[in-house]
């Protein structure tokens, strides 16, 4: 059987099954799985989700306050501390279902609130009393999964949540140590994280949630290898929440690959720019005097 299987196992490793089988099958398993999934949903979730008959789930909930998400109170401390008074519009739509337990692909530019709705999900999910790495972050890039560990950090002081950084050009030695302490919440570039599962550093059985930050961007860079690795040794019942700006067919190939009836959420570029911005212009008459005025300003 294929119970066991690692989520990412492709089913050409069972036994040989007709195409109508197979298909028959993975709808049992997928049924299956959201049964298992809408089971463990808090009651007011229950009713926000539906099969839209395309493979995706529709989320209808939208969220207008941190304070109505249920959200721990130490968690709350945290995003009020950290500046934010009210949720993004991705963050209305997107931090519930990650909380019901959906996968969740986040059609989402920079600039709308992205890495928070992500981090603070990924937050609230985390079992406090558990020290075993029950998260994983993956971005493209060293400087985007700094970043994104700060976020972590900063919005889980209170929770006393540990993370730690997995990226290339830093200590192999160092990684090693800090993870094999017990580390929450990992965040990192896929190169650098395979090679910790691989070493067995970054230990994989408790992990609930996974997240892929610019998801297009870590394919066109050449991580589809490393990301595919990774996905074969998750757990089974893996979560998967993916963030990318675009959806080339490589994003959609993992998604169909490796996510269960995602909630889609679309934030159009139009409400992304003005959105929590004051936005002006000042006329200066001549060229050199730009500098000025912006010295002025600030």
């Amino acid at each position: 059987g294929t119970t066991n299987q690692p989520k990412g196992t492709m089913d050409k490793e069972a036994a040989p099954t007709t195409v109508k089988e197979e298909t028959e099958n993975k709808e049992t398993r997928e049924e299956g799985k959201i049964e298992e999934r809408g089971a463990e949903e808090n009651a007011e979730g229950k009713g926000n989700a539906e099969d839209d008959g395309k493979g995706e789930t529709k989320w209808t909930k939208v969220s207008e306050k941190f304070d109505d998400m249920g959200l721990k109170q130490n968690l709350l401390r945290g995003i009020y501390a950290y500046g934010f008074e009210r949720p993004s519009t991705i963050q209305q739509r997107g931090i519930l279902p990650i909380l019901a337990g959906h996968d969740m692909i986040g059609q989402a530019q920079s600039g709308t609130g992205k890495t928070a709705t992500f981090v603070i999900a990924t937050l609230q999910k985390i079992i406090l009393n558990q020290h075993a790495t029950q998260a994983l972050i993956l971005a493209p890039t060293r400087e985007l999964a700094q970043q994104i560990q700060k976020v972590a950090s900063a919005l889980g002081d209170y929770l006393k949540v540990t993370s730690h950084v997995c990226v290339g050009g830093t200590s192999v030695k160092e990684d090693i140590t800090v993870l094999s302490k017990g580390v929450q919440l990992v965040v990192g570039t896929p190169g650098r994280v395979f090679d910790m599962i691989r070493r067995r550093a970054i230990k994989v059985n408790k992990i609930h949630t996974f997240v892929l930050d610019e998801a297009d961007e870590m394919l066109s860079r050449g991580f589809r290898e490393q990301i595919y690795d990774i996905f074969q040794e998750m757990p089974r019942e893996v979560q998967v929440c993916l963030f990318s700006a675009t959806m080339p067919p490589e994003v959609l190939e993992v998604s169909e690959k490796f996510m269960r009836k995602p909630v889609k959420i679309l934030v159009k570029r139009a409400a992304v720019t003005l959105e929590g911005i004051k936005q002006f212009y000042i006329g200066v008459e001549k060229e050199e005097w730009k500098l000025e005025t912006l010295c002025d300003l600030y």
